[in-house]
């Protein structure tokens, strides 16, 4: 009996190695706070992000996959759970996910896989149930130092999933022995930033830290290949909200809310032309996606689906429409946005206010920068929307003309179609998920003109989408 045993065992192990082999392993890199047109491979070439741009090569490029909030944690709860923000009930920064709300990763964990977090946390206490470990300490200055360290340790009879979640290249700049990789002489500013020797010098640093990011990402990508388990692994790169600048971070315009997004699985994509996709897809879409490429059901809650068929056929069609919040990161504020193809709408509720990023975006020298240049009265039209008082209600932009979103064609008779077709798909979104706009938001916790933090204690007001009960509703709203 006692070999028999030992058989079994031996069996069981042999069994639980191969189906380890045959379901895909799954590695994602998160970004924080990086544009989706900042590496190499999206045409960025004041960057150095050599191993990302090889990686695109050998895989799929997307470029319009976007995001739900372009704000830390309740962009990630968001990709997490699969769900819209206001639906994960962690709809404002620093609020954790609801023990109730299921995420992908604990799906995966009940499956068999193992499932690690190495680098940043952002979800709250209840979402670490669904990870196998939790690596929050030792990961240095940029996230990452753990990271090859959880690949080597992982139990090799199980497939695994990692969420590689880097702290580069979030503000403030620490220690980078890749300073100076990005010169600042180099760098043009996007029209919206003033272009002086303190704003290239910070845009510099900013790269040196997505540069440091991709270094880790090919020291990842050289232990699986090490440990002969490259091939069944699906690679995902991506980020979780726009670069930390003004008119980027937290705000609803491309460079806000579009994440690259690079896939490379050999086993599972093959690569031919076209190597990139512009498949219109949303970040709630790739919980179902990954759930199904391990041979697992969506979960009921999931309001994303499945784009599996895109990775076969770069080219298919998928979204119609994608979806995003922007809901209090230090300030106030409630605007929602629906992208299609070409054009972008934006509602506002709180248009008394100016344009906000993150209270470390307003300490920083870009936005001190154009501080000085609205109070010399120097602005360009662009930069001075960021200090615009009140701002418009309704914003909508023709993207295929106007990439940088600067031009509002809400008031042009030309254009009252395309607005009111996209302001109803808007509010149908809004009526069938369950979005509500509080009379009471949480409020500033942080002054405006010099993100230093106030002296009052914050008070959070009632969470969108809390009156209505949005955190129960599996509606998926249009697609």
């Amino acid at each position: 009996m006692k070999h028999f045993g030992i058989i079994v065992s031996i069996v069981l192990l042999s069994v639980q190695a191969l189906l380890a082999q045959q379901r895909p392993n799954v590695v994602i890199f998160i970004a924080d706070d990086v544009s989706w047109n900042d590496f190499g491979c999206y045409g960025n070439q004041e960057v150095k992000t050599p191993n990302i741009d090889r990686i695109a090569r050998e895989g799929l490029r997307f470029t319009n996959v976007y995001l739900t909030a372009s704000s830390c944690s309740p962009s990630r709860n968001s990709i997490l759970s699969g769900r819209y923000p206001h639906n994960t009930g962690a709809a404002e920064l620093h609020t954790p996910l609801p023990a109730e709300v299921p995420t992908f990763p604990g799906a995966l964990k009940e499956a068999g896989y193992h499932c690690v977090s190495a680098g940043k946390w952002h979800s709250g206490p209840h979402a670490v149930k669904d990870f196998s470990l939790l690596q929050s300490k030792g990961n240095g200055d940029g996230g990452e130092e753990q990271w090859v360290n959880v690949l080597r340790d992982r139990p090799r009879e199980k497939p695994f999933f990692m969420w590689f979640a880097a702290l580069d290249a979030h503000r403030e700049w620490g220690e980078n022995q890749y300073a100076g990789s990005n010169p600042p002489d180099a760098i043009s500013p996007p029209p919206y930033l003033a272009n002086t020797p303190a704003t290239r010098r910070d845009l510099a640093q900013y790269y040196d830290e997505i540069t440091r990011f991709d270094t880790y990402i090919g020291e990842v990508e050289e232990e699986l290949k090490r440990q002969g388990v490259l091939d069944n692994t699906l690679i995902i790169i991506m980020a979780d909200n726009g670069r930390p600048f003004p008119r980027n971070k937290t705000r609803l315009y491309d460079e806000g809310i579009r994440t690259p997004f690079i896939v490379k699985w050999k086993n599972g994509i093959k690569v031919q032309e076209p190597q990139v996709s512009e498949s219109l897809i949303s970040v709630i879409d790739i919980a179902p996606t990954i759930l199904e490429l391990a041979g697992l059901p969506a979960l009921p809650g999931f309001q994303g689906k499945s784009f599996s068929k895109v990775l076969k056929e770069p080219g298919r069609s998928f979204r119609n429409y994608v979806f995003a919040e922007h809901n209090w990161h230090n300030y106030e504020a409630y605007e929602r946005m629906v992208r299609t193809k070409d054009w972008l709408y934006i509602y506002n509720g709180r248009p008394q206010f100016a344009s906000s990023s993150a209270s470390d975006i307003h300490r920083s020298p870009a936005f001190q920068d154009l501080v000085k240049g609205y109070q010399t009265g120097e602005l360009t039209k662009a930069q001075q929307d960021n200090f615009i008082q009140p701002r418009p209600v309704e914003e909508l932009y023709n993207c295929a003309k106007d990439p940088y979103q600067l031009t509002n064609l809400a008031e042009q008779a030309a254009h009252q179609k395309e607005r009111q077709k996209l302001k109803q798909v808007l509010k149908n979104w809004i009526d069938q998920t369950g979005d509500t706009q509080p009379d009471h938001l949480t409020p500033a916790d942080s002054d405006w003109f010099s993100g230093k933090k106030l002296d009052t204690p914050l008070v959070r007001g009632e969470m969108p989408g809390a009156g209505s009960g949005a955190v129960s509703t599996t509606n998926k709203g249009p697609f």
